[in-house]
């Protein structure tokens, strides 16, 4: 495979590829899991008009002992990982003997631009290639001590669950396969469809990796019925125009037991609740759209966009001129794949140091390579 192959689309758009490397021991309900979740990320962001999607690969031995595509949700393309996740181990991490296949694949995609991802004990097999040393790691903390015997020049912990360093990112524990999940998400796709991936999932980012910007992600998770109910149907209708007798009315309480009951349930007021999904739309409307500001106001139900720009303000700690200035700044972070999609319409409107309108004729070595100049690192490049 040349520098220059790319995946595409029967329509010819560009899908960056994520390859789940199936390893012996790996465990295979988290290879089904990322699976899943990808893709249902690509549901979220094709209900936003994102048509660049990510495409999911998986890779195992054959009889010959050759690392081979066993799944595929574009079939019969030319492969190009951008992304290779090493998936955990419910075993003991496999002897450095066993993997010599595996190392020799990652060392061989690493220098073909592909961003190098492990989860708890495959952080061993990361190891194993030799990428990580003098830098960063994680993995799981009751192998954290033999991780550092065996790679001493590592600078390994278990205190982080997420460790991103450019070209390399680690994940520790045995479950944060779904953390990492959601920061390739994040990754690809930004904020607002990171969000409704894990919303629906009724999980939480926890890493700070995964809160840019300070997005709201509703709890859904108690047992209170009455307020739950209420909950949906707000983000439902965006929780534009309603009152607290309304809102009362649909949990079937009285207003004093619905405001005691919200509060607890909730952590905050009525009011300071829907304003926040208000301002998660908001948000939304600015990584998506092309509105003005005061547009956008009046979308997520505020007359006056001076009020409206102080509630922003005042929960994500910038203005909304400035958070769209700060999306804008981050093309290769927030876009890793193109075709004619509203998201690439987007960054052709964009001026910067660099001009990103030509990024649908890039392969994915030189994708990988903007992503980190943009952090001001060097990809390997390797040779054909």
């Amino acid at each position: 495979m040349s520098n220059s192959t790319r995946a595409k689309t029967n329509e010819g758009q560009q899908r960056a590829e994520i390859a789940l490397l199936n390893y012996p021991g790996a465990q295979l309900a988290s290879i089904l899991g990322l699976t899943d979740i990808l893709m249902l990320a690509n549901r979220m962001a094709r209900t936003k008009g994102v048509d660049s999607l990510m495409r999911v690969s998986h890779w195992t031995r054959d009889g010959e002992n050759r690392l081979v595509c066993a799944f595929d949700t574009q079939p019969n393309s030319p492969h190009a990982p951008c992304f290779i996740i090493i998936p955990p181990s419910l075993e003991e991490p496999v002897a450095a003997n066993l993997l010599e296949t595996e190392v020799r694949w990652l060392l061989w995609a690493h220098g073909h631009g592909a961003i190098l991802c492990s989860v708890c004990v495959g952080a061993f097999l990361l190891g194993e290639t030799g990428l990580l040393s003098g830098r960063r790691a994680t993995t799981h903390w009751a192998f954290v001590d033999a991780f550092r015997e065996r790679f001493p020049d590592v600078v390994v912990t278990a205190d982080k669950l997420l460790i991103d360093d450019g070209d390399i990112v680690s994940a520790s524990g045995l479950m944060s396969w779904i953390n990492l999940a959601l920061w390739l998400v994040l990754r690809i796709f930004g904020q607002a469809i990171m969000s409704e991936t894990a919303r629906y999932l009724l999980v939480e980012p926890h890493a700070p990796e995964l809160t840019f910007l300070g997005g709201f992600l509703p709890s859904l998770q108690y047992s209170d019925g009455a307020i739950l109910k209420v909950q949906r149907w707000l983000l439902a209708n965006g929780a534009k125009g309603v009152t607290s007798a309304e809102m009362a009315a649909i949990a079937g309480l009285e207003a004093r037991t619905f405001l005691r009951r919200f509060v607890k349930a909730t952590g905050m007021r009525p009011t300071e609740y829907c304003q926040r999904i208000r301002i998660g739309k908001a948000r939304e409307m600015l990584e998506f759209t092309r509105k003005g500001i005061d547009e956008i106001a009046w979308d997520v139900g505020y007359n006056d966009t001076s009020a409206f720009s102080k509630l922003f303000q005042k929960q994500l700690g910038v203005s909304p001129g400035e958070y769209r200035s700060r999306i804008d700044k981050l093309p290769s972070e927030r876009v890793l794949l193109n075709g004619q999609s509203s998201t690439q319409s987007m960054i052709a409107t964009r001026t910067n140091s660099q001009s990103y309108t030509d990024l649908a004729n890039l392969n994915c070595r030189e994708i990988a390579t903007l992503f980190l100049n943009r952090r001001g690192m060097k990809a390997n490049t390797g040779t054909d």
